[in-house]
Order: C-alpha cells, then structure tokens, then sequence
C-alpha cells in the first residue's frame, strides 16, 4: 500500500482534541512495516499514544497485557495468520466493548463491517492523515470515556 501525497501533511488538531487524544491508547495491527510505522508516525503525531502488533497473536498478547489502557484497536484487514474482522471478533469474545476500527485496501468489498452498535468501524485505505485522525476522533467520541477507561478484563 501505498500511503497518499496527502499523509505527508502535517495534522492539525485544536488544543481539545490534542487533550482528548493523549488520554487515548490505540493498538495498531499491521503487517506491512512501513505501514505500521507510517502509522504510528500520524497517530503519535495527533497525540495518541500508540501500541503496535504486526500480526494476530502479538495483537492479542498485547491487548491481554495491556487492555485496560487501550481506547481503540486500529487493525488491517488482511494479517498474516488471519484477519483483522476475526481478531476484532476474538477481543470482542474476551472484552465485549473493545473498539475495533478495520482497514482495508479491498474497497471494492465492502465488507459490511461498519456495526457502531457493537463499536466495529471499516476505514478504506488509502486514507489521508487528517481522515485517519478524524474517523477515529469520531469513533472515540461516541465511547464513554468511563467505560472505555474501565473495559472488563
């Protein structure tokens, strides 16, 4: 995947969502190095503090160490050893009220994954910085930050 023109622009956030972001933790499941630092690099950038996992079984050992401080499980579609909508299903059957955003490249599927009553949510890749960082602003502010600060475990 290439990421587009536009991810190398600088992102822009206002003071408050700057102070929402940094009491946010995302988990970001991706195989392609590149990708996953690119990534990072916008998340961090927008001033979420970010965990990463390149395939399924890091992601879920990751989560199983630090669940309690993740707000968001950003992960890619397609995973070596699986998928992103079955590893958003695995943390689902240990935490039911994880927050799973799915991306994917395969836009000509749409993968009906966008359920915000179960908190799944599908982005398309290429995205931009700035829709990245927006999706997932969104997301966020439809999550309580009680529950999401007190996810069972």
């Amino acid at each position: 995947m290439t990421l587009p023109p536009s991810a190398n622009a600088s992102v822009s956030t206002s003071a408050s969502a700057t102070a929402r972001s940094a009491l946010r933790t995302i988990l970001l499941v991706e195989d392609e190095p590149f990708v996953r630092e690119a990534t990072c690099n916008i998340l961090q950038s927008a001033g979420f503090a970010v965990l990463s996992a390149g395939d399924p079984r890091d992601a879920m050992k990751v989560y199983e160490d630090r669940h309690r401080e993740i707000s968001l499980v950003m992960t890619d579609m397609v995973l070596p050893g699986g998928t992103g909508q079955q590893l958003g299903q695995d943390l689902r059957q240990r935490s039911p009220e994880v927050v799973v955003l799915v991306t994917s490249g395969y836009s000509d599927r749409e993968f009906d994954l966008e359920v915000p009553e179960s908190h799944i949510y599908f982005l398309a890749k290429p995205y931009s910085r700035r829709t990245l960082v927006d999706k997932i602003e969104k997301i966020l502010a439809t999550v309580p930050l009680a529950r999401v600060a007190t996810q069972a475990g």
